[in-house]
């Protein structure tokens, strides 16, 4: 920041003393002119013919310089064919002037043809009553007075600009530093948490940084909470891995007649605990990379095949919006619709219908599963999400598919509904996902 202002300062303070110093400079060549032209005019108001044909001056010339030799300012008047009149300043030598300027107003132009002494030459063309010449009027200064006038200018433009831009660099480094002064607060507070174990910034800090510090805030609770969360998945998993490795072991011990199928059994136990919780530490993961987006009528079509592989008897219907997208890693959603799917394929009567977006709502997608089976009584819609829960213990299954959709959808924010299909009359299971953003 510093570096760009000194940059921006630099420039403009350049193109700014480049114009004023053309401005002053202007001015002062401007002033010097109007003087050599007021010398112009009284020679032309003062000149006359004498009686041989040659300009004369009715009266003296107010300039004292002019009658001193070398003293810098010069006057002279030629014409065609007549020999020039200079002026007693310049003693032996004569002015030379452009021949190419025939301009009845006063032209001004520079010009080096003394050694050590630039000219600055106002001349005018002049017709004087009784004369076909046409005379040229020239006067000249030296240009060392206006060149040390316009160079005392410049050194205090120079100066003053430099003093300028030192100040102004000075004042953005100071509002720079007092600007960044919060950001450096919160540095601090953040170093803070990390060497005192302090979970947040309570510091008061100004309101232009107060969004920033929130948001850090929120970050930090939204690790804590997933820290928390992994603890306890650790903390449930080693708890339900526990009786069953107790169990094996005790069997074992006793070297109990039904040792291989009290392994088989604990084992399958602790399969299905395994799998729950690595889903629901694979949707925790997935949610914590944040910009989740699936397409749920492309999961749904997805899921249907491989299912109608399983169960090719079962009639699927699929329907509703091909455009609504979830908040849901694909892998999640296509986890979520399989097992719901699956379940209705297989605990159904033969007929399976899913609706996309079914009801309509700005922040959730709602997809409903329907089959003609059975359905679930009211009183065990609750029971049904406990993990291992099963009402039809003659079909295969670990009894942990609700209860993994149920964890899933609440990790992203969603939700699971268990009801009774009006259409089928079997069992209406509603899924609310948060809708993506567009």
């Amino acid at each position: 920041m510093m570096l760009i202002a000194a940059g921006w300062i630099f420039a403009l303070l350049l193109v700014g003393g480049l114009a004023l110093d053309r401005a002053l400079t202007n001015l002062i060549e401007r002033q010097f002119d109007e003087q050599l032209e007021i010398s112009l005019n009284a020679m032309v108001l003062s000149a006359e013919l004498d009686p041989f044909g040659e300009v004369r001056f009715n009266r003296i010339l107010g300039e004292q310089r002019f009658l001193e030799p070398n003293s810098g300012f010069y006057w002279q008047i030629n014409g065609e064919g007549v020999p020039p009149y200079p002026s007693r300043s310049l003693w032996d030598d004569l002015l030379e002037i452009r021949d190419d300027a025939q301009a009845y107003e006063p032209i001004f132009y520079n010009s080096s043809q003394f050694e050590n002494e630039e000219l600055r030459i106002a001349q005018r063309t002049v017709a004087l009553p009784g004369s076909e010449v046409e005379w040229q009027f020239v006067v000249a200064g030296s240009r060392e007075e206006l060149d040390a006038q316009i160079a005392d200018i410049r050194s205090i433009v120079a100066w003053s600009f430099a003093v300028l831009g030192i100040g102004l660099f000075l004042m953005a480094m100071a509002q720079t530093w007092y600007g960044l002064g919060p950001l450096r607060r919160v540095r601090k507070a953040i170093a803070h948490i990390r060497s005192s174990g302090s979970n947040r910034v309570t510091d008061p800090l100004p309101s232009e940084v107060q969004p920033m510090v929130d948001e850090l805030n929120a970050l930090l609770e939204h690790s804590e909470l997933q820290a928390e969360e992994a603890r306890r998945h650790a903390g449930n998993l080693a708890h339900a891995l526990k009786t069953p490795l107790t169990v094996v072991t005790n069997a074992a011990s006793a070297d109990a007649p039904d040792l291989g199928e009290t392994v088989l059994r604990e084992a399958a136990t602790m399969r299905r605990q395994v799998d729950h919780h690595l889903a629901r530490a694979r949707a925790v993961g997935r949610r914590a990379v944040g910009l989740s987006r699936a397409n749920v009528m492309d999961s749904a079509v997805a899921v249907e095949r491989a299912v109608g592989r399983l169960y090719p008897d079962v009639r699927f219907d699929i329907d509703g919006n091909s455009g609504a997208h979830v908040a849901v890693e694909k892998q999640d959603l296509e986890e979520l619709l399989g097992n719901l799917i699956e379940n209705a394929a297989k605990y159904g009567g033969g007929s399976v219908f899913v609706t996309v977006d079914a009801a309509p709502d700005a922040q959730q997608c709602a997809v409903m599963v329907e089959d003609d089976g059975m359905g679930i009584p009211e009183a065990k819609r609750v029971e049904i999400f406990g993990r291992g829960a099963r009402l039809d213990t003659e079909k295969p299954g670990t009894g942990l598919g609700l209860a993994i959709v149920r964890d899933v959808a609440e990790i992203y924010g969603g939700s699971v509904q268990l009801g009774e299909s009006e259409d089928l009359g079997g069992l209406l299971i509603t899924l609310r996902l948060p809708r993506a953003s567009e």
